[in-house]
């Protein structure tokens, strides 16, 4: 049952993780994140990275500090060629990452974790992304205009490059924005039954 009241405590500096679940209609708090390593084990592989990321963040919380309310915690990578794309360090870093993403198909995970008084609920959402070619010059125009170096994959599907580069996707687009919103929506629904 959709309650609008319970408040979510969001432990993200994502701004779009905000606004994503505002949109929802839920009253959202934001709690400082972990400052955790986001180190996982190299025996791990797409979709159980930011599963096991999350449940991370997750566990070292204060439950106490989030009584009244769910806390969510989340993390999202960019997979291709069975390797993580993470954050940029810089915006060439920015460059070859998305010269490697262009006229290729990738995979964008997402792992939620969700605590709300003695139960924890994880899971991830996958989606395909299918970027058309781009040329040195639009990849350059747009790592200098839009700066994605905060962005896993060096990119934001919101911003300009989605609109010219990104020909498909399949599974959620908001997913690709670091939040499945649709299935968060019902894993809530879930837990606070």
């Amino acid at each position: 049952m959709f309650n609008p009241n319970i408040t979510l405590y969001l432990a993200s500096q994502s701004p779009r993780r905000r606004a994503l679940l505002k949109e929802m209609g839920y009253p959202v708090q934001i709690i400082a994140p972990p400052d955790i390593d986001e180190v996982y084990p190299d025996t791990l592989k797409g979709g159980d990275i930011p599963l096991y990321l999350a449940k991370l963040k997750a566990e070292v919380i204060n439950d106490r500090a989030i009584s009244d309310g769910v806390l969510v915690t989340a993390d999202t990578i960019v997979w291709l060629d069975n390797e993580v794309l993470g954050k940029p360090i810089n915006n060439a870093d920015a460059i070859r990452m998305l010269t490697r993403l262009a006229g290729r198909k990738h995979e964008v995970f997402t792992g939620v974790c969700l605590k709300y008084k003695n139960k924890c609920h994880c899971f991830y959402e996958a989606t395909e992304v299918y970027f058309g070619p781009m040329t040195e010059e639009e990849i350059t125009y747009y790592v200098e205009q839009y700066l994605p170096i905060d962005k896993a994959g060096a990119y934001g599907v919101q911003e300009w490059i989605g609109f010219v580069g990104v020909e498909r996707i399949d599974g959620s687009y908001f997913n690709v924005m670091g939040l499945p919103t649709h299935r968060l929506y019902e894993e809530l629904k879930k837990i606070i039954g």
